[in-house]
């Protein structure tokens, strides 16, 4: 039985939705990041190398380039993710490819995120006495800003998350789209907006979980679902549900 088995039906199809989604933005020959705590995004580069993309490139944070693990781990800085790798590389040698331009597309996280575009990952409330600490952006602030697009992903959509205005702005840049298990929104000329709503759900809810206005006069279509290829590929590449880590059953 596999180890995700247990896990409510709501919570599969979400983690399943979202990998697939974040797995569809990657092209075929980029050069792809994703950030610490990132197990969507990880499981999802292997599964566009399976699919569409096998001559993707992995920077990974671990500090290896395109590694081979022998399984999926469920961190993104487990040693495993060097295992078979074509090279290994420091944080100075990541951060001069960002500024050569040199990265394609980022995954990246988000405390907070307003319909600019700007991401908050320092604090929450007053800079003076604030209510929240946040973990900082690390290099948030650089990957943003350099790399080709960025695509932000989160676990959850609700107006803690999507805000009117971040309380500060820790990094801003090429931010191309949001992933969450209710929506894709896409960044236009006027701020962030629905690009589609996955199945089981619509645009008056992500609209009503959402702390900015969004656009409903005009049709949102419906996120295909995972294919049958792609759910078959899924569970080959992540057969322990690694993409279930950030969810709370």
């Amino acid at each position: 039985m596999s180890p995700s088995s247990s896990l409510p039906a709501a919570v599969r199809r979400a983690g399943d939705q979202m990998a697939v989604c974040l797995a569809r933005e990657i092209r075929d020959g980029e050069r792809v990041f994703h950030g610490v705590n990132s197990p969507l995004p990880m499981v999802a580069v292997f599964l566009a190398r399976r699919l569409h993309a096998p001559r993707l490139v992995l920077i990974e944070v671990a500090g290896s380039v395109n590694p081979r693990p022998r399984f999926m781990p469920r961190s993104t800085n487990d040693p495993e993710l060097c295992h078979g790798a074509a090279a290994l590389f420091s944080n100075a040698d990541a951060y001069d490819l960002f500024a050569r331009g040199g990265v394609d597309l980022a995954f990246l996280g988000g405390a907070q995120i307003d319909k600019g575009g700007r991401v908050n990952m320092s604090y929450i409330g007053s800079p003076a006495s604030p209510k929240v600490r946040l973990p900082g952006g690390g290099g948030g602030a650089v990957i943003m800003s350099q790399a080709g697009r960025t695509v932000i992903w989160r676990a959850a959509h609700d107006r803690r998350l999507f805000v009117p205005r971040v309380d500060f702005a820790t990094q801003t840049g090429n931010l191309s789209k949001v992933i969450t298990p209710l929506a894709v929104l896409a960044r236009g000329a006027p701020g962030l907006e629905l690009e589609s709503v996955h199945p089981g759900h619509a645009a008056d809810e992500a609209a009503a979980r959402t702390g900015f206005p969004l656009d409903l006069s005009r049709p949102v279509p419906t996120t295909p679902p995972p294919t049958a290829a792609e759910q078959a590929a899924l569970e080959e590449v992540d057969p322990g549900g690694v993409r279930y880590a950030e969810f709370r059953a």
